[in-house]
């Protein structure tokens, strides 16, 4: 654990360092901001694709979807503490030079620029303290040595991370007008929507053939804090998919004349 811990703590903030030093180099004429902006979504897409890879391997290892046990679910969990920690803080970062470019003036690390950041990023944030504060002490306690399976299950959620990121680069390239631009949306939709919502109706049918009940009975079966941390979870999930079909629709919706305007 407290080995886990430490390495990731270093990793992740390195790895970020690391890019931003990295893309000075190669991209002397960027900003700051978009050096930060980039090398962000860069170790999101290095600590999705950790996580996805744990999930897989541990969804893919526990047959037993309730008594399997599997090192990975309770280790890499000890790896998502300070991952999300730290993107907390590199998303306060991302606010703060952005307000910079709007001409917003506000001292760094000052109580109105992290109000303002907490007032904009409320969702996110509150989905980062969620896991830190909730999620946590349910997966490496509260649950004993039962349901790793479902906490790979978890990690899957991680695989349109990736995709959303590198969308997000994209833009920041100015590519949003690119057929790759176009591939990676709907790569987005899919994966987002099989990883982050089929996700729960797919861990309930898994349990409801484990014990051998109908799946509407899971919820009366399974301890009360797994359905309220599952609602918890996939809430913020129909919001963002929402946004994401929206965002869709005016991309591919556009016309040939609207995109030469």
């Amino acid at each position: 654990m407290w080995q886990t811990l430490a390495i990731a703590s270093a990793f992740f903030p390195g790895l970020f360092a690391f890019c931003i030093r990295a893309l000075r180099w190669a991209a002397p004429g960027w900003s700051l901001k978009d050096r930060i902006l980039l090398s962000g979504r860069l170790v999101s897409t290095v600590q999705a694709t950790m996580a996805t890879v744990s999930g897989i391997m541990v969804v893919l290892n526990c047959k037993d979807v309730v008594h399997d046990r599997h090192w990975l679910a309770v280790e890499y969990i000890w790896v998502l503490v300070p991952y999300m920690t730290y993107d907390i803080y590199v998303m306060y970062l991302c606010h703060w030079h952005k307000s910079q470019d709007r001409g917003v003036v506000e001292k760094k690390h000052s109580l109105a620029s992290v109000w303002s950041f907490l007032l904009q990023e409320r969702l996110m944030v509150t989905h980062h303290l969620f896991i830190l504060i909730v999620l946590t002490p349910i997966t490496q306690h509260f649950r004993g040595e039962l349901g790793d399976f479902f906490v790979g299950c978890i990690f899957i959620a991680e695989l349109s991370t990736p995709f959303v990121s590198l969308g997000k680069i994209l833009m920041q390239l100015k590519m949003q007008d690119t057929l790759l631009h176009k591939v990676n949306g709907i790569l987005i939709l899919v994966t987002f929507f099989l990883c982050r919502i089929l996700l729960f109706p797919f861990m309930y049918a898994a349990y409801a053939r484990q014990v051998g009940i109908p799946i509407y009975m899971v919820p009366f079966r399974i301890p009360l804090h797994c359905n309220i941390a599952n609602a918890s979870l996939i809430a913020p999930q129909l919001y963002w998919f929402r946004l994401i079909c929206h965002k869709a629709a005016r991309l591919y919706g556009r016309s040939p004349a609207d995109k030469s305007r």
